[in-house]
């Protein structure tokens, strides 16, 4: 059984989840805004967030909201993180692999979330102490424990986000590995790890809308989330290293070494 606060998370995001639908394969129709190389909003993203805001504000109207294209709506402690489209590049492209993510945080601490991919009907959730879901079934992280039978996801730089050393990580990570996937939406990327579709994930310059509700799922299906050199992650981290727990000591030791 959700707990309340899912069940106002899923309202408000397959309600908004219709208008992501409606635009969905409509590019030319769409309205782009190019915010660096790379980085994009279109009208639908400004549609969908404010569709949410609007729930959401309806139930717990006196939060702080962190959006990513509006920013902070300043309230009280309590806090709901949004990104109204993960995978904005795939939304414009045509491929469905996006996803609506909501997140609520109290004492600095992610307490339940979802992701919600419209497209493919895959409703993410999971709140504090109660597991983690898809849809109906419950979500478990992977069992492998060598490193040479794990898919890994991540999320390349792209323009001024180009870092040094990235094209090594992933040198390292696919020479040891079955193989990396970019699949362009981190939420989906955690909720992937949660299921045992993906392995480990890691990813660095990200921003907290794209992994809230993912680093809560990770946790709760028995998975293990840190900063990628071991230490603890907190809502103010730019980096993330989620995996099935048996693989991290690895993953992080061939990440922190470069």
């Amino acid at each position: 059984m959700q707990p309340p606060t899912i069940n106002i998370f899923e309202k408000a995001a397959k309600k908004a989840g219709k208008l992501l639908i409606r635009d969905f394969g409509e590019v030319e129709n769409l309205q782009i805004h190019s915010k660096s190389i790379g980085d994009f909003v279109t009208n639908a993203d400004l549609k969908v967030e404010k569709n949410l805001l609007e729930t959401l504000k309806y139930y717990y109207p006196n939060y702080t909201y962190i959006s990513e294209e509006f920013g902070e709506l300043k309230g009280d402690e309590n806090k709901i993180v949004i990104d109204p489209i993960d995978g904005t590049s795939n939304f414009i492209h045509g491929i469905p692999h996006v996803s609506i993510v909501i997140a609520k945080i109290t004492n600095d601490e992610v307490t339940d979330g979802i992701i919600y991919n419209p497209i493919l009907n895959e409703f993410f959730w999971s709140s504090k102490g109660k597991g983690s879901w898809c849809n109906d079934r419950r979500l478990r992280v992977s069992n492998r424990s060598l490193l040479s039978e794990c898919l890994i996801g991540t999320g390349l730089p792209f323009g001024k986000r180009i870092y040094k050393n990235y094209l090594s990580e992933i040198d390292e990570i696919l020479k040891a590995t079955a193989g990396i996937r970019r699949l362009g939406s981190a939420g989906l990327d955690l909720a992937y790890v949660a299921g045992g579709k993906l392995d480990g994930f890691w990813e660095k310059d990200i921003n907290l809308w794209d992994i809230s509700a993912g680093v809560l799922l990770v946790k709760e299906a028995g998975g293990k989330v840190s900063k990628i050199n071991g230490d603890k992650w907190s809502i103010e981290t730019r980096e993330i290293l989620a995996s099935n727990s048996k693989i991290h000591l690895e993953l992080e030791e061939k990440l922190s070494l470069l």
